[in-house]
This record gives structure tokens, C-alpha cells and sequence, in this order.
């Protein structure tokens, strides 16, 4: 399970990029959008957001506000030159939580940086992010105050003491037309919503690997909870992504856009297909294995260094192994690597009609249970109260 300190700040929403949301019980609109004070990633704001007038991002000479991440420039200085700090943004790493983070052996790999150098980098980051020892008391002040994305379905919500929690990595895992992408599909619009609606006042990232991304479906889950179509596209951000490498650095551009503006949600859909295609045979088993730890770790940062909620969704396999005493000899692929990447795994199941069942697979604070969700025209939402009576039989 990982924590992050509450000092790790949060992109902001510049004025421009406003999120207008229809209440469906009455005909006022409100406009939702970040306010010059943002909290610390993946918390609950002190106060409702309301418009600002001007932007609230960082500008590179005067330092960062509060709520936005910590610029490189900040490191500049101190032996530390700008082409430094360029060299280290051409790498992929765009704010000093993102160099605090990593390992002085992937700063080597940078072209320019010399081990002198690295170990400047790595000293005057880790005065700007702290890296050190807290109490168990402030990580779950922090806890308390995370936000949960609702999956659209109370049932699934309840199951999830919430819905899909921040600054965390969910994996969904099942056979195909079991509501993976359905899902994923309602995330990227309810994240948008504000917090009193269940949502994460941000955009969406989406990276597709299967070509299985349906704007149509986002306009029907907006409809549904009277949001502007228009905006709801524009504000999810999508990639296709065409290999596993291609997939990697997405994860790269994902990170700039990040600290530009804010984002509460990034979908991967699905993070495995590329990999079963590109490394083949047991022969790339530990290739494969390597590069998609590289990804979930990829992942895992920037979960921490913005506090968005990484949804992944995952494909499964036959296990032959043992499959006469197994009752389900499905697994999801990816083996330990993903197991241990991920903080909260659900395992979905076809149900009667456009039911699905979710069950907890693995979490290190729900406990083992399933529920029923329904796929309907506008997004995953409850199932009937005959469903329900059938499934408890």
C-alpha cells in the first residue's frame, strides 16, 4: 500500500479550463473549476471550489503555488544549470517530486548527468520533497481525506467504500463483455464531477491499446448526469496507444500534461494486450516481465506525485495448472508484477442479461465480497430490483 506525504502538491485548473455541470435536479448550471488554493493530491478540498479569474499554475522564475507541483527550475542553482534541468525534462521527468522519487542509477542513464552531478540533483530535491519518516497518525489524517471517484453504480460504490480511491492503482480484471471498458468509459466522465456529486473535479487521461474507446458512450453517461457533452470530450485527454513501448512513453507526455493542468483520473485500457503481442514465448518472459514492472512503477509515481486514481484493466488467461480443482481456472495475466503494482484488484463476471458481478480479488483494507452492477445505455449503474432478488437466491 503507499502513501504519500501531504505536502506533495496538486496540479491546478487555470481558468480556462472550466467543467460545467448541470445540476439534474433543478435548472441552474454551475461552473466548477479550481480555486487559487488547491489541497494537497487525491484530498478533499477545505472549501468548494469556486471561479477564479486568473490562472493558478507555477510560473518558473517566482517558485510554485500551493496546490501545483514543484517546478525543475526550482533545482536550478548550485552547480545545477538549465541545460540540466532540460536534459532531465527530455528524460521524462517534469517536476522535483518526479527526480525525488527516482534512483540516482535511472538519473545515470540521463545524458549530461554525471554521478557528481546526480548526487547534487538527488541532495537539493530532497530538500524540497520530504522523503523522510511520519507517524501513523498524520498517514491516516491523509487517508481520511481521500477522494473516491464514484463508479456510478451505488452498489459498486459501497463495495468500494466509496469508489475508485486516489493516489492508488485499481486493476479490473475479467473475460471480455464482462463491463471493463464500460466502466472505464463512466470513470472518465463522473471523475469530472464535482466532490459533492462523487467526482474528482479533473480531466481524464485515457490510453487505449485496444482501439475499444467510444466517444458516443461518454456523451450518454454526461447526458446522465446533466453535464455538457461538449466539455466532457474535451476535457479527456486520449492516446492510442500502438505498442509497449509506445505505451511507456505515453506515460512520459501523460506526466507533462499533468503538471500543466489538473487531472483526476488516468485509464489504461488494457495495460497487458500490447505486452502478450510483442514478447512472445518463454524466451521474453523476463524481457516482458521487466518493462511492464517499468510501466506499473511508471504508474505507481504518478499516482503519488499527483494524487490522480490509475485505473487499469487487465486480460485473462486459462490456467491449466490445477484447473480440475479450481472452479474459475481463469487468471488475470501479468503474473506477480501486477499482483504486487497494484493496490486494489476486482474481478468481474457476466451475470444475467447486462448484469455483472464485481468481486474484491484483492485490497489491502476491503474485505473479500462481491456485488451486482448492470450495463445500461448511460454508463454502469444498479441493477433491477428483480436482478437483485435473483443474484441473492
Amino acid at each position: 500500500m503507499s502513501h504519500r506525504n501531504p505536502t506533495h502538491p496538486q496540479p491546478t485548473t487555470p481558468s480556462n479550463n472550466r467543467i460545467t455541470v448541470r445540476n439534474p435536479s433543478s435548472a441552474t448550471t454551475q461552473r466548477v473549476s479550481s480555486s487559487t488554493t488547491d489541497p494537497p493530491p487525491g484530498t478533499i478540498p477545505s472549501s468548494t471550489m469556486g471561479d477564479v479569474e486568473e490562472p493558478t499554475q507555477y510560473d518558473d522564475q517566482g517558485g510554485s503555488a500551493y496546490g501545483a507541483p514543484t517546478p525543475l527550475s526550482q533545482l536550478e542553482g548550485n552547480g545545477i544549470h538549465a541545460r540540466d534541468i532540460k536534459a532531465i525534462v527530455e528524460a521524462g521527468y517534469n517536476t522535483v517530486e518526479a527526480v525525488a522519487y527516482t534512483s540516482k542509477r535511472q538519473l545515470l542513464t540521463i545524458k549530461g548527468i554525471s554521478e557528481a552531478k546526480a548526487d547534487k540533483i538527488i541532495a537539493e530535491a530532497a530538500k524540497l520533497v520530504p522523503m523522510g519518516f511520519t507517524t501513523a497518525t498524520d498517514i491516516h489524517e491523509q487517508r481520511s481525506k481521500l477522494i473516491s471517484i464514484t463508479t456510478g453504480s451505488k452498489q459498486l460504490d459501497t463495495l468500494l467504500a466509496g469508489g475508485i480511491e486516489t493516489g492508488s492503482i485499481t486493476e479490473i480484471f475479467g473475460e471480455f463483455r464482462t463491463g471493463k471498458s464500460q466502466l472505464c468509459h463512466t470513470l472518465a466522465v463522473t471523475c469530472q464531477l464535482p466532490l459533492d456529486m462523487g467526482g474528482g473535479e479533473g480531466k481524464c487521461l485515457y490510453i487505449d491499446t485496444e482501439g475499444t474507446f467510444r466517444p458516443v458512450r461518454l456523451l450518454a453517461v454526461a447526458q446522465r448526469y446533466g453535464l455538457n457533452g461538449e466539455e466532457v470530450l474535451d476535457n479527456v485527454a486520449y492516446a492510442r496507444a500502438y505498442n509497449s513501448d509506445h505505451q511507456l512513453q505515453l506515460l512520459n507526455m501523460a506526466a507533462q500534461m499533468m503538471t500543466e493542468t489538473r487531472f483526476s483520473l488516468l485509464i489504461v485500457d488494457s495495460a497487458t494486450s500490447l505486452y502478450r503481442t510483442d514478447f512472445s514465448g518463454r524466451g521474453d518472459l523476463s524481457a516482458r516481465q521487466m518493462h511492464l514492472a517499468r510501466f506499473m512503477r511508471q504508474l505507481q509515481r504518478l499516482a503519488d506525485e499527483f494524487g490522480i486514481a490509475v485505473v487499469i484493466t487487465n486480460q485473462v488467461v486459462a490456467q491449466v495448472d490445477g484447473a480440475v480443482f479450481n472452479p474459475d481456472p481463469k487468471k488475470p495475466i501479468g503474473g506477480n508484477i501486477i499482483a504486487h503494482a497494484s493496490t486494489t484488484r476486482l474481478s468481474l463476471k457476466k451475470g444475467r442479461g447486462e448484469t455483472r458481478i464485481c468481486k474484491i480479488y484483492d485490497s489491502p483494507c476491503l474485505p473479500e465480497s462481491e456485488c451486482l452492477f448492470a450495463i445500461n445505455e448511460d454508463g454502469i449503474g444498479d441493477p433491477s430490483p428483480k436482478d437483485m432478488e435473483a443474484h441473492e437466491r
